[in-house]
């Protein structure tokens, strides 16, 4: 069991600083609590833009450590899908 635990907490903080960091990458008008963890983040979910999506990479490769795939259109189709595609890539480390 602890190791479900751990990997709840973990899931648990890595959305919480990508919340945070997002908010702050991107200067959008929200709080934490507002980023719900299925929220689109292409197209009506956050209302972002391409540049926006461009943000959205260089917050993870730089917060997270991790490089985002050239082509990470699925990646980026919801806050969960990024915050999982976070946790693969720091795991292969």
């Amino acid at each position: 069991m602890p190791a479900d635990i751990d990997k709840l907490t973990r899931r648990r903080d890595i959305c919480a600083l990508l919340k945070e960091k997002l908010i702050e990458a991107l200067d959008i008008p929200y709080t934490a609590d507002d980023i719900h963890e299925d929220i689109s983040l292409i197209g009506a979910g956050l209302g972002l833009d391409s540049l926006d999506i461009l943000e959205i990479v260089l917050c993870v490769e730089n917060n997270f450590g991790i490089k985002m795939p050239e082509a990470s259109a699925h990646v980026l189709r919801s806050f969960n899908t990024l915050v999982d595609f976070i946790i693969e890539e720091q795991d292969k480390k």
